[in-house]
């Protein structure tokens, strides 16, 4: 079987990793024509959704805890909780989706994210945790099945639907880190009402998936029967370790990153409004390397050659801040949003591609990110404690340019074309 062309140009054949042959299986027919139309805008707003309710908490950290009277770890437990979610609960996902079909999986994932929104209405610690909780597991189980939707409904342009899918990641991320403040003073809100806000979005997105429960073409039967069985032996494939590698570092890379520049930025003499307007600005400039980098692929660079740009990007922009933070804090901010989005698609793209049908897919992506988001929870918490321990931000930023290297090097692998062993 040879891998669905990412870009609508033919890749090579992908062969069978770690000497297994896999019989191709019958499978639903790609969507097209108004379907696919449809199908590919409920994708954008479910990826959309998929950061927002989450990355708010930050603009808002500071009146959350004066207002509620947690202590600052308590508080940061709002962003590391999500994360634990995303890892902890990515092996669930297939099940529910051959439990339940996909697009009935992903819409309750919709439902989980309003509910969870709805429940930081309520004033009370207790249920802004609950609430996160909620929100969080909605988003692990569409982080790890959106990947298997694109396998299967656009296995012709699987790079241009994982390029929006991640630029639609990014946009969500930065449009919350950018608007939520301004809309709180602007309309006056409380934060429980500022944050519950984002469950508009996610409401909009379950009204328009809401047709894909009718939509879906009937499945073969022995289709059906082989996805009712979970994948055996992915654990065992060198392959699926080297996309899971990859997944973990650039999601290690990007959060500790994330949670430590705009402090980093702060103690060098920016000003607190400055510093966090850089992270969405970084933000804004992954949407770009998010959506470039797997439509590139095959049509100007190998993937390998990309995996190790968008390092040599982040890279540069690692040692800018070590150098010079504030005044080349643009250049920096720059670099590191084309290069930290150029991986996270990359990451999404070897899921895909690494996998040859859609029942692999949904296994490599709850590997993947069962495996990268735990390790990313963890992030941030070193990377503070190398601070605390250092007393600079020096080996911090050591710690996260040698983190780079071993990220290329499972980048080279993930891209070689193969598929994971697996039956």
């Amino acid at each position: 079987m040879t891998n669905g062309p990412a870009t609508g140009i033919p890749e090579a054949p992908a062969r069978p990793a770690d000497g297994a042959r896999q019989a191709p299986a019958p499978a639903p027919a790609p969507a097209t024509g108004r379907r696919a139309l449809w199908l590919g805008l409920g994708v954008i707003l479910l990826a959309l959704n998929l950061r927002p309710a989450l990355v708010a908490v930050s603009p808002l950290a500071g009146t959350i805890q004066a207002d509620s009277g947690m202590s600052a770890a308590a508080t940061s437990l709002l962003t590391a909780l999500p994360l634990l979610c995303f890892g902890l609960l990515a092996p669930v996902a297939p099940r529910l989706g051959r439990r339940f079909g996909m697009e009935r999986s992903l819409l309750g994932t919709m439902v989980l994210i309003c509910a969870g929104t709805a429940l930081r209405l309520l004033d009370s610690v207790v249920a802004l945790f609950a609430g996160t909780v909620v929100i969080g597991a909605g988003i692990a189980v569409a982080n790890v099945l959106l990947p298997g939707l694109i396998k299967r409904d656009f296995p012709a342009r699987a790079g241009l639907m994982t390029g929006l899918y991640s630029m639609s990641l990014f946009g969500g991320a930065a449009l919350a880190a950018g608007i939520t403040v301004p809309v709180r003073q602007a309309a006056g809100l409380s934060w429980q009402a500022t944050l519950a806000c984002w469950g508009a979005l996610a409401l909009l997105a379950l009204v328009v998936w809401l047709p894909q429960l009718r939509a879906r073409t009937r499945v073969p039967a022995g289709a059906a029967r082989e996805a009712a069985h979970p994948v055996r032996g992915l654990w065992r494939s060198p392959l699926a370790w080297q996309v899971t590698g990859y997944m973990g570092l650039q999601s290690l890379s990007y959060y500790a990153a994330a949670a430590w520049l705009p402090t980093m930025l702060e103690n060098a003499g920016m000003r607190a409004g400055d510093a966090g307007w850089m992270l969405s600005y970084s933000s804004l400039l992954g949407i770009a390397g998010s959506f470039l980098a797997p439509v590139i692929v095959g049509r100007r660079l190998r993937a390998g050659t990309l995996a190790a740009l968008g390092a040599a990007l982040c890279a540069a922009g690692f040692a800018g801040m070590w150098a010079a933070p504030v005044g080349g804090a643009y250049v920096w901010m720059t670099l590191l949003g084309l290069g930290q989005g150029a991986a996270i698609s990359l990451a999404l793209l070897f899921i895909v591609q690494r996998a040859p049908d859609t029942r692999h897919t949904a296994q490599l992506s709850s590997m993947a990110q069962c495996f990268g988001y735990i390790l990313a929870a963890t992030g941030p918490a070193v990377l503070g404690a190398v601070h605390d321990a250092s007393g600079s931000w020096t080996v911090p930023l050591a710690v996260l340019l040698v983190l780079l290297v071993p990220q290329v090097a499972v980048g080279f692998g993930a891209a070689r074309p193969r598929h994971v062993a697996g039956r």
